[in-house]
C-alpha cells in the first residue's frame, strides 16, 4: 500500500429505495453471467475498480449522503444475483446498508491512493447471491474527502452505466436532485420477455443465422505455429498519425472514425489470413434507446460484422464497413444462451464449429480525439505522415488463456489513437501482431494522400500473408483452426488486464 496511506474508520450507511423485488435476468446481465460461469467462484476477474473525484470542498457527511442517494436511485447497486431451481433471478433490495471505509492519503495524491484502494477492493470475488455489487472507500486529505474508491461487479454495471453514475455523482455532490431514473434493469428484463423487446430478439437471431450460414467458419483456418509461453500477448500502439488520418478520412467519406478503424483492422486481418470475406464481433453498448442510455446496468452484447473484400479500394471497403457496422449495432440484443444454441446448430449444419474469435472494441467515449497535435495545413497528407515519427509500440502483457484469437481495441486517450491487439501467438506471432497495428497506421496515412487499392495493402503495410492449405471445403476449416470464440467476451474497463476480450462504448 502507498506509504502513509492510513485507514481511519469505517462507516455504515443505511439506504431505502423506492422499489424492491425480483425478476429474471436481463439479456445484458445474462451475457456477463454466462462468462462468469467459466471462472472459479473465487476468481475476481469481473470486478471493476473505479475512482470518482470528490468535486469542490465537500465534507464527509455530504459525500456519504451523495453515495447513499446514488444507491437508492439506481436499483442495480442494490441487486444480488442468484441461480435458483426456477432459473436465474436478480433481487433488488428495497432497504439495507453498506460499509464505507475512510482513509487519509497522508501525502499521496488522492486519486493515486483511491486507485490503489479500489484495486485492493477488487482483489476478492463478489458473492453474487448475498453481497451488494459494489465496495467503496473515501480518501481524505487533511480531513476533507478528495476521492471515492469503488469496485463494482460487471454484472451490475458496464461502461455506459459508469457514465450514468458519474453524471449523477457530480450532481448529487453539488446538492442537486437529478430526475428519478425511469428505466431500471428489472424493467429491461420485462421488456425483453414479451412485446417489442422479445420481437427484436427474434429478429436478431434470424439476422445472425443468415450471416452465420454464409460467413467463414473461421478466420484462422490455417496451421498453427509454436506459441509463446504464456500463449496470449497484448501489444499496443500510440499513434497521433492514425488518429489524425482517421478524422480526415471519416469526414471525407461521411462515416465515423470507429468505422474507419474497424474496417482498417478487418482489411489487415483479411490480407493476412487470405480471406476475401472477414467476420468479426463488434462489442456494442446497446444504449441507442434513450431509456437504456440513462439506465445504470449491464447492456453490452456482441454484434456480428461481415465485410466482403473482393476488390476496389480501401475507401470502398470503409464505406461498406460503415454500413455493416451499423447493421451489427442494430442486431446486438438477444438472449445469449439462445444465441449459443444457434451457433452450435449452424456449426452442425455446416460441418464444423463456428469460430467468432476476431473482435473489434471501441472503448472511446467520443468519436474523435479533441487534443491531437496541430497539423498545418489541416489535413495535409505530408504533415500527417510526419506524425508517424512520434508513434510508439509496446508490449502490454501476456496471459496463458484469452478467449480471442485477435482482439483489436481502442484506448480512451484524447491526444493520440491508442490501438491494442490481443493475439493468440499460435496463429498471430508477436511480430505479426505489431505488424498489424503499424499496418493500420500505414493504411490510413496512405489513404489520406490518395486511394489505396486493396490489392496493394500487403506490400504497403508490410504484411506477409499466411500460407493456407490449398484445399478447403465450402464449410471446412483446417484442423489447426481455433474453436468457438466469443465464449468469454468481456468488457475491457481496465479491471485486471487479464484474459480480456471485449467491451466498452460504441
Amino acid at each position: 500500500m502507498t506509504a502513509g496511506l492510513a485507514r481511519l474508520s469505517a462507516t455504515s450507511v443505511e439506504f431505502t429505495g423506492v422499489r424492491g423485488g425480483e425478476a429474471p435476468f436481463s439479456w445484458g446481465q445474462l451475457a456477463i453471467w454466462r462468462l462468469t460461469r467459466w471462472l472459479d467462484d473465487d476468481d475476481p476477474y469481473f470486478n471493476m475498480p473505479w475512482v470518482l473525484p470528490v468535486y469542490g470542498r465537500r465534507d464527509l457527511d455530504t459525500v456519504l449522503r451523495a453515495l447513499r442517494v446514488l444507491v437508492e436511485r439506481h436499483e442495480t447497486l442494490r441487486t444480488t444475483f442468484e441461480e435458483t431451481p426456477g432459473g436465474l433471478v436478480q433481487r433488488v433490495a428495497c432497504e439495507g446498508r453498506f460499509t464505507v471505509e475512510v482513509y487519509d492519503a497522508e501525502g499521496a495524491k488522492p486519486t493515486t491512493a483511491a486507485r490503489e484502494i479500489s484495486t485492493r477492493l477488487a482483489a476478492t470475488a463478489f458473492d453474487y447471491a448475498s453481497e451488494l455489487p459494489f465496495r467503496c472507500a473515501v480518501v481524505t486529505v487533511d480531513g476533507r474527502p478528495r476521492a471515492m474508491a469503488l469496485t463494482l461487479s460487471h454484472l451490475a454495471v458496464d461502461g455506459g452505466a459508469l457514465d450514468v453514475l458519474a453524471r449523477d455523482w457530480r450532481d448529487l455532490l453539488a446538492g442537486g436532485e437529478p430526475p428519478a431514473p425511469a428505466w431500471q434493469p428489472m424493467d429491461q428484463a420485462a421488456f425483453e420477455r414479451e412485446g417489442p423487446g422479445a420481437a427484436r430478439g427474434e429478429r436478431t437471431l434470424r439476422h445472425w443465422r443468415a450471416v452465420l450460414e454464409r460467413a467463414p467458419l473461421s478466420m484462422f483456418d490455417f496451421p498453427r505455429t509454436t506459441p509463446e509461453e504464456p500463449r496470449f500477448v497484448k501489444v499496443g500502439m500510440e499513434s497521433a498519425a492514425t488518429a489524425a488520418a482517421a478524422e480526415v478520412l471519416a469526414a471525407r467519406w461521411s462515416i465515423s472514425t470507429a468505422s474507419v478503424l474497424t474496417t482498417a483492422s478487418a482489411v489487415l486481418l483479411g490480407t493476412l489470413t487470405g480471406h476475401d470475406e472477414v467476420v468479426m464481433q463488434l462489442v456494442v453498448a446497446n444504449r441507442h434507446d434513450p431509456r437504456v442510455a440513462a439506465m445504470a446496468g449491464s447492456a453490452v452484447q456482441d454484434g456480428i460484422f461481415v465485410l466482403d473484400l473482393p476488390g476496389g479500394t480501401f475507401a470502398d471497403a470503409a464505406r461498406a464497413g460503415h454500413r455493416q457496422a451499423l447493421t451489427a449495432y442494430r442486431n446486438a440484443q438477444y438472449h445469449p444462451y439462445r444465441m449459443m444454441a444457434l451457433r452450435e446448430e449452424v456449426g452442425r449444419e455446416r460441418g464444423g464449429p463456428v469460430d467468432l474469435s476476431a473482435y473489434f472494441n471501441d472503448t472511446r467515449t467520443v468519436g474523435h480525439w479533441p487534443h491531437l497535435p496541430a497539423v498545418e495545413p489541416p489535413g495535409d497528407p505530408a504533415a500527417i505522415a510526419t506524425l508517424t515519427e512520434r508513434t510508439r509500440t509496446f508490449h502490454v502483457g501476456s496471459w496463458p488463456e484469452v478467449d480471442a484469437t485477435a482482439l483489436f481495441a481502442t484506448g480512451t486517450a484524447t491526444n493520440t489513437c491508442e490501438l491494442y491487439l490481443t493475439a493468440d501467438t499460435a496463429y498471430l506471432p508477436r511480430p505479426t501482431a505489431y505488424a498489424l497495428l503499424r499496418g493500420v497506421e500505414s493504411l490510413l496515412v496512405a489513404s489520406v494522400a490518395g486511394d489505396v487499392p486493396l490489392g496493394e495493402v500487403a506490400g504497403l503495410c508490410g504484411i506477409v500473408p499466411v500460407e493456407r492449405p490449398s484445399v478447403h471445403g465450402q464449410n471446412g476449416s483446417s484442423a489447426g483452426s481455433p474453436g468457438g470464440g466469443g465464449a468469454r467476451a468481456v468488457q475491457d474497463l481496465g479491471a485486471q488486464g487479464v484474459r480480456e476480450v471485449a467491451g466498452g462504448h460504441v
